[in-house]
């Protein structure tokens, strides 16, 4: 058998070909190639699903982080609590800026744990990011309540949730920003770098919009000095007809990760926990393992294609050497870090590969 990927993109393509190559000719004769309709109506359509006032879509989800944390006035000086094992993009939205992360250990879900975050406030906290990593929600109505009795900003990044719903609300909708990624892998994935930020605070909108345009709102007045992370027409474009698509993608995700849940029985590794309440949406499939390096090597052996999300933790980048973090200074994120692996799960996967891949993981012998 082919070697089977732990993501495949162009099934994605090929599952809605003909709507793709449509709007991208749309798109193109139409003369207008940037912050044009197809923007517009992207941003209006997408916060209406997610469920949120306003959107502004932008170049990248580490931009709507950037962005969305610096409309919220976070600066030097101030801190921010986040989860420890999150993808490096998190934390750079906040140093960016100027502000320090401090790092919170995750729950069993892999989310941030709510009960850890009360301890860790100081007089300079000012903000609290929820990663709803792999697609799962965090525990909104613990964090919730955290920000509300300490006044703190909350910042959802979303980069991995797109549609994923916690007592029925979508995530992004709880915080102040919520910051989207629609990198090509993402359940929403465009066809390069894209992202967005989703607000109920018109002022953060505005704010968010201009400085996106170079810190402009009046063409060649420049307000701040601002950036160029402006959201592509051909991409919004594209990004439609994924959206007009997506709970159909979603549910056929929720099948596969059923499928797997059902059928995975091997006592050498973990399945992924499902929250209370919550529904994931199942960007990436992760087990748990303590015999990692000997997995990866069997399944590469029998054509299986796996990925660690994430094998170091941002405490332990070499980009944040300067904070003084070793070995040893979270032991539960760096466990995390060296259990997790991610294995096959994308849209248009064939019943052939992913019993194929359940086999191979329960004959695993260790």
């Amino acid at each position: 058998m082919e070697k089977i990927q732990t993501n495949r993109l162009d099934r994605g393509f090929f599952k809605y070909q003909d709507e793709f190559e449509a709007k991208a000719l749309e798109v193109l004769r139409s003369g207008w190639y940037i912050l044009g309709k197809e923007v517009s109506a992207f941003e209006e359509e997408f916060s209406s699903y997610i469920g949120t006032k306003y959107c502004a879509g932008l170049a990248s989800g580490l931009d709507a982080l950037i962005l969305g944390i610096r409309a919220l006035g976070i600066g030097k000086g101030d801190e921010v609590l986040v989860q420890g094992n999150t993808y490096i993009a998190s934390v750079m939205g906040i140093t960016v800026n100027g502000a320090t992360p401090v790092f919170i250990d995750p729950d069993e879900y892999h989310s941030i744990d709510a009960d850890k975050l009360e301890a860790a406030i100081t007089d300079k906290t000012k903000a609290v990011m929820v990663v709803h990593l792999y697609g799962e929600p965090a525990d909104m109505d613990k964090v919730v309540a955290v920000c509300k009795k300490h006044n703190l900003k909350l910042i959802e990044d979303c980069a991995q949730s797109h549609g994923a719903c916690f007592k029925g609300k979508m995530t992004g909708s709880f915080g102040d920003v919520g910051c989207f990624s629609f990198y090509p892998s993402k359940n929403i994935g465009a066809f390069g770098d894209a992202g967005a930020l989703v607000t109920n605070d018109e002022e953060i909108l505005k704010k968010v919009k201009m400085l996106r345009n170079y810190g402009s709102e009046v063409r060649y007045y420049f307000k701040e000095v601002g950036m160029n992370s402006r959201l592509d027409e051909i991409q919004a474009g594209l990004l439609r007809v994924r959206l007009s698509h997506v709970d159909e993608l979603t549910k056929e995700r929720e099948q596969f990760a059923a499928k797997y849940k059902a059928e995975l029985s091997n006592p050498l590794f973990t399945l992924p926990p499902e929250r209370e309440n919550a529904n994931c949406v199942w960007h990436q499939f992760v087990i748990r393992t303590k015999k990692r390096e000997a997995l990866i090597n069997y399944l590469n052996e029998h054509n299986v294609g796996t990925i660690i999300h994430y094998p170091i933790p941002p405490h332990l980048s070499e980009c944040y050497a300067y904070m003084g973090y070793k070995k040893g200074s979270f032991p539960l994120i760096e466990q995390y870090a060296d259990e997790v692996l991610s294995i096959p799960m994308y849209n248009g996967m064939t019943a052939e590969e992913q019993d194929y891949v359940i086999k191979v993981l329960n004959d695993f012998k260790g």
